[in-house]
């Protein structure tokens, strides 16, 4: 945890610092990259093209940027303008015997994952897991879907997509403009120039690196997005919209998410006395890692409660959010998706 703090501190830098001197590392990634895209371009390696929209939600930068809750929220959105959506995504950290994967609420999340599995559980529409995503798709168009919206595989180039949007962290943005691994990002920066929209995360407080026709996209194509709660739910099931704890009050937070301190920040926002339990993004949780001293409240988010359900009790309060996305980048897309 230590070397991953380190190797951040440099990644979301202005300037990459010691790790300037893995740039032939750097470049030998970028090749790789470039060379896997062509091979798809080319045709060497097979693409999947479905009989239905495809929106694909990722990122570039490695870690969590908040693609999940836009997932959800463009999956009600379009249910709501009378569309069949579903999602797919690789599953991480699922250990099932069989593939392609039907998510069910009541799936364990060893078999699920779990972004799947709270996915399933938020929005009561299909989902379906598999390293080979296109698998997981004919699966939902088997079931009806007349739209598939896969949970990140921006960089997944087998199943082949008509609308690609970019979600990025509006805080921590794209760290110091370097691949890995000097710096965090999976594609270098001009991909951001390749998709069709940007989401951000809150206000953006980083400057972007620099890409081709950089002002331009961004006047268009660039919209940002904020996540809201709608509520807190405690671990015996009861539910208030309400902060249940006074300003000033000691708790627990716990995030195994791809950047906590966004998660602890939000809650001292709400002027609680924040000691904060960072865990590793997917991190693998049970009953020993709810052994917190002292009988202050355990809070969690809604990604960590999907794998510590067994064990929650009234000591246990879950976050529960939603994005909420603009109308006018909604429409643009409702039009896009209908015109596919």
């Amino acid at each position: 945890m230590q070397l991953q703090k380190w190797i951040e501190s440099h990644w979301y830098a202005p300037s990459p610092g010691p790790l300037k001197y893995l740039s032939s590392l750097e470049g030998f990634y970028c090749k790789q990259v470039s060379q896997r895209k062509e091979a798809y371009a080319k045709g060497t390696k097979k693409t999947t093209r479905l009989r239905v929209p495809v929106i694909i939600v990722g990122n570039l930068s490695v870690g969590g940027s908040g693609k999940s809750p836009v997932v959800a929220a463009l999956a009600r959105f379009f249910r709501r303008k009378g569309y069949q959506p579903g999602i797919v995504s690789r599953g991480y950290g699922s250990k099932t015997r069989r593939y392609p994967f039907r998510v069910e609420s009541d799936s364990s999340v060893k078999e699920a994952g779990d972004e799947p599995l709270m996915l399933a559980r938020q929005t009561g529409l299909p989902v379906a897991i598999d390293p080979r995503r296109p698998r997981a798709a004919e699966l939902l168009l088997e079931e009806g879907c007349d739209l598939i919206i896969a949970d990140d595989g921006l960089q997944h180039l087998a199943l082949e997509r008509d609308i690609e949007i970019l979600v990025i962290d509006g805080q921590r943005g794209l760290g110091n403009g370097h691949c890995l691994p000097v710096g965090p990002l999976r594609e270098p920066p001009e991909r951001l120039g390749q998709v069709d929209w940007l989401l951000c995360q809150g206000e953006l407080q980083q400057k972007l690196p620099e890409f081709p026709d950089q002002d331009a996209i961004l006047a268009e194509r660039f919209f940002s997005y904020r996540l809201e709660r709608i509520g807190w739910r405690r671990g015996d099931g009861l539910w208030q919209s309400e902060c249940p704890f006074e300003a000033g009050q000691e708790i627990h937070a716990l995030a195994g998410i791809g950047h906590p301190q966004r998660f602890f920040d939000q809650l001292a926002a709400l002027g609680l006395q924040v000691l904060p339990h960072p865990q590793k993004d997917h991190a693998s949780m049970n009953e020993q890692t709810l052994a917190l001293p002292g009988d202050q409240p355990i809070v969690m988010t809604a990604k960590d409660a999907v794998k510590l359900g067994p064990w929650l009790t009234e000591r246990h309060w879950v976050v529960e959010v939603e994005a909420h996305l603009p109308e006018a980048f909604l429409e643009q897309l409702s039009r896009q998706v209908a015109a596919c």
